[in-house]
């Protein structure tokens, strides 16, 4: 058996491609990832594959032709851009005698580098340890070694190999049950937002978009940008004041990236709800990128996996200092979302993003002031333990209510029986900003 470099430093790349088909885009983007890892690329190989070898993943030809590379490389570590069985990445490693990493491994590693937070730190170790279960299988001999026994206890014995299982699963139910209190804790602070009545509005996109520095431009909040995937992976959450809609909070996630590992959105479903419940998603685009198109198709895909699809987005071309030709500030499709164009770097289109913000929110939340009598207690306790309720001041006439939430949330309340619904929804849906309460009759002052 080999003995494992430790320096991880210089990198041969390869990539395999159904025949016929010949994407540089995907080399490029690997490529990054991996200097995103701190890796050194010294060498490129690519592969036709129709099927992945159940050995090698490749063909037993291009594997010994991927040994060759990386003697001639000097390389000390293969990454694939692809994701690799167990016993393929065992046996390449027997083979090429250089440790072998996938592309789940990959991101894994640079998320591991990138966690800052203690939620986030949580998250990653759990990731890296589903993704390390399924690699303990017979890779090492000091693994097939018996565990001694004292007078009385001897038998068989426990093999190391099944010691290090029960000791990861140990752990992986730790790590879940910590995630599950920062997990209610963060749930908590998502309720308080809801009862201040204040629309969330979360940025999401693929890696790289531009997304941080956006967020910076937007609420000044000095957030880590840099031109590198995955620069930040802990969400921010800052309030922005002055928009037409009122206050909000803004909250920025972590980027996608195409064929995001699974264990690594399950294992980061606490964050991601920030975008799953938010009132309306900011869908980042790079509009300098030649293949934006697939990247908004990449990043639809991750957040149909986590429950998200259905959420109201404006699409925000940025790093439009890039472009030849400036686009308009603000584009409304017929059936589409709204789309604005905006550099976060020098600030261009930003007014007209805050625009397409407030004009999104509008037609998504109710905004409205109503009377309602001190014997209508029944519907105000309803409507305060949805925490919809933004502000509240007693006259002579009873409370008078400003209601402040998302539509989804209070047309639930348009059934309630007794005429309680009926009204509501008159009252809420109504032209007028204001309107008084009778139980008997519906009426609008």
């Amino acid at each position: 058996m080999f003995d494992r470099s430790r320096k991880g430093e210089r990198a041969l790349l390869l990539q395999a491609q159904a025949p016929g088909q010949h994407d540089p885009a995907l080399m490029e983007e690997f490529a990054e990832l991996a200097r995103s890892a701190g890796a050194t690329v010294v060498a490129t190989l690519g592969a036709r594959l129709e099927r992945p070898n159940p050995r090698y993943f490749v063909g037993v030809g291009k594997a010994e032709e991927l040994k060759a590379h990386k003697i001639a490389s000097d390389a000390d570590l293969i990454l694939v851009n692809h994701t690799l069985s167990p016993v393929q990445e065992r046996n390449l490693e027997r083979l090429t005698e250089c440790r072998v990493v996938d592309r789940t491994g990959l991101i894994l590693d640079i998320f591991a580098q990138r966690a800052r937070s203690h939620e986030g730190k949580l998250q990653v170790e759990l990731a890296q340890l589903r993704h390390m279960s399924t690699r303990l299988v017979r890779g090492w001999t000091h693994l097939e070694r018996q565990r001694g026994g004292a007078i009385g206890l001897r038998g068989p014995g426990e093999t190391q190999l099944e010691i290090d299982r029960r000791l990861l699963a140990e752990r992986v139910k730790q790590l879940q049950k910590r995630l599950e209190k920062v997990e209610v804790q963060r749930a908590q602070a998502r309720r308080s937002r809801e009862r201040s009545a204040l629309p969330v509005v979360a940025l999401v996109g693929y890696t790289n978009a531009g997304k941080s520095t956006l967020f910076n431009a937007l609420t000044g909040a000095g957030v880590y940008a840099a031109d590198q995937l995955f620069a930040t992976l802990d969400p921010t959450l800052r309030r922005i004041d002055g928009l037409e809609c009122g206050p909000i909070v803004l909250a920025d996630t972590v980027g996608f990236i195409r064929d995001l590992p699974h264990d690594l959105v399950a294992a980061f479903r606490s964050t991601l709800a920030e975008a799953r419940e938010a009132d309306l998603l900011l869908h980042v685009i790079d509009a300098s990128d030649p293949e934006r198109d697939t990247r908004i198709a990449d990043v639809d895909r991750v957040l149909a996996e986590i429950g998200s699809a259905d959420v109201p987005q404006v699409l925000v071309y940025n790093k439009i200092d890039r472009l030849e030709q400036e686009p308009p500030p603000l584009l409304l499709d017929r059936d589409g979302p709204l789309r604005a164009w905006v550099s976060a770097l020098d600030g261009r289109g930003m007014d007209g993003l805050r625009a397409s913000i407030s004009k999104a929110l509008s037609s998504e939340r109710l905004h409205r002031k109503f009377t309602l009598p001190s014997a209508s207690g029944r519907l105000r306790a309803r409507l305060h333990a949805l925490g919809v309720v933004a502000s509240e001041q007693t006259d002579a006439d009873g409370w008078v209510i400003e209601i402040d939430a998302p539509r989804a949330l209070i047309e639930p309340l348009f059934g309630l029986p007794g005429g309680d619904g009926e009204w509501l929804k008159a009252a809420l849906l109504a032209p007028t900003h204001r309107a008084t309460y009778n139980r008997s009759r519906a009426t609008r002052a």
